[in-house]
């Protein structure tokens, strides 16, 4: 029982990281008395699906090739890379680096410029690089150490916020005003925690594995209960966060992003010492997660490669120091598109594992529900970034971002009826 909670505590911090910290007082702020609504949309994607996305990693056998063993091996391959470069050295990974400087170390420095970052980032992917060659011994640095202390300090903020609010909720604000709950959902994206938990899982079921658990039974026991634990303290700390923006009229003024509010709200209710609270929980939050994304992308690019994983490990710290040089705001913009491109196809993945012995031809069926997927969150992306696709505005859903929904389910509905001279083999493989 001890090494169960000490896993679901590492899941919950690879999870929490630079995104779950920053979006949710934003959205709350924003979402105002729609709070309710909004948040619930946000726990869905940034909790459930990563949560259904363990379990489904556990019923697939516990790793990449169980969640796409009806794919193409190249395809299955080439999404693998992408979700890898995107959670790992492309935005991900740097924006820990990036949330962890901008919050807990800029407040400190007089005179914060791009030297200041640079070394920052060189020593912060330096200590996430130590941690992470240590795979072995994660569970025990990261389940049983690091986390305990970091959602001690989050509990005590989480009490400090529902006993002394820092101003009245306002009247929602944009589209939290008329969708509140899409806004809510659409903003969950941002965590790339669905993302996370296909290739987390892989990850924990080595930790598993390395525990000396290898039956397959007890380790998708272990898995779904990890899932279990880190899905309760990701909800704990976004209903906090949420309510914390919500509640942040007067003290969030002249605040432009989730961080500033965080910031300004820490330092009403500590005083002085808030600003070393908070310190203390984005620097913890943001380097177990780089330490869970370079172990993660390491070990699978090790997979794939002759290099080593260690040398990976090392090549991924490097990439992820460069990269988080680029600024905190330009890093989110460029991740936008690519999330509203991929993230339908992920959870489209998800959706199939549950349903795949009901698919008339899973390889066949497979194939079409993440081609429709794919092919309608193109155009959600397309019109994030200003190409002109309002001639399909005739499709369900796109006016708020979700293009990709229905004719995705409508697929899926599809493949449990056409079938092909492999069915039989195809579904019981």
């Amino acid at each position: 029982m001890t090494d169960i909670i000490a896993l679901g505590f590492m899941t919950f911090a690879f999870f929490l990281g630079a995104g779950n910290i920053i979006f949710p007082p934003q959205a709350g702020l924003a979402a105002g008395d729609n709070l309710l609504p909004a948040m619930f949309g946000f726990l869905v994607t940034a909790v459930g699906l990563p949560l259904i996305g363990i379990i489904a990693v556990a019923v697939a056998g516990g790793g990449w090739k169980g969640l796409t063993r009806d794919l193409p091996p190249a395809v299955a391959t080439l999404m693998a890379v992408l979700i890898f470069i995107i959670i790992g050295p492309a935005f991900a990974a740097p924006r820990t680096g990036l949330v962890a400087y901008e919050m807990a170390v800029k407040p400190f420095i007089a005179d914060a410029g791009q030297t200041s970052l640079t070394l920052f980032s060189v020593i912060f992917f330096a200590v996430a690089l130590f941690f992470a060659w240590s795979r072995g011994k994660l569970i025990d640095m990261i389940g049983k150490f690091l986390t305990p202390a970091l959602f001690a300090v989050l509990a005590v903020l989480a009490v400090a916020v529902f006993i002394n609010p820092q101003g009245e909720i306002l009247a929602a604000q944009g589209d939290y005003a008329n969708m509140a709950f899409t806004k809510g959902f659409l903003e969950g994206y941002n965590t790339m925690d669905t993302f996370a938990a296909l290739m987390f899982g892989m990850l924990i079921v080595d930790v598993i594995r390395k525990k000396g658990v290898t039956d397959e039974k007890a380790t998708c026991t272990y898995l779904i209960y990890a899932g279990i634990i880190a899905a309760a303290g990701l909800a704990f700390v976004y209903i906090s966060l949420f309510y914390l923006g919500a509640t942040s009229s007067a003290v969030s003024a002249g605040a432009d992003n989730g961080g500033a509010i965080l910031a300004a709200y820490v330092q009403a209710l500590f005083g002085p010492v808030g600003q070393l609270i908070l310190s203390m929980i984005v620097l913890l939050a943001c380097l177990t997660t780089a330490i869970g994304l370079i172990s993660a992308c390491a070990d699978y690019f090790s997979s794939l490669t002759k290099l080593s994983y260690e040398k990976w490990a090392v090549i991924l710290a490097v990439v992820c120091a460069v990269v988080a040089n680029v600024g905190l705001n330009q890093l989110i913009t460029l991740s936008i598109p690519v999330l509203f491109a991929l993230y339908p196809v992920a959870v489209a993945l998800v959706a199939l594992t549950f349903v795949r012995r009901k698919m008339a031809n899973p390889r066949m069926g497979y194939r079409m529900v993440l081609l429709v997927s794919l092919v309608f969150s193109l155009i959600d992306a397309a019109k994030f970034v200003g190409i002109d696709v309002s001639a399909l505005h005739v499709l369900p859903l796109f006016d708020y971002g979700m293009a990709w929904v229905l004719p995705t389910l409508a697929a899926l509905v599809v493949s449990f009826f056409i079938g092909g001279t492999e069915q039989a083999e195809a579904r019981t493989a």
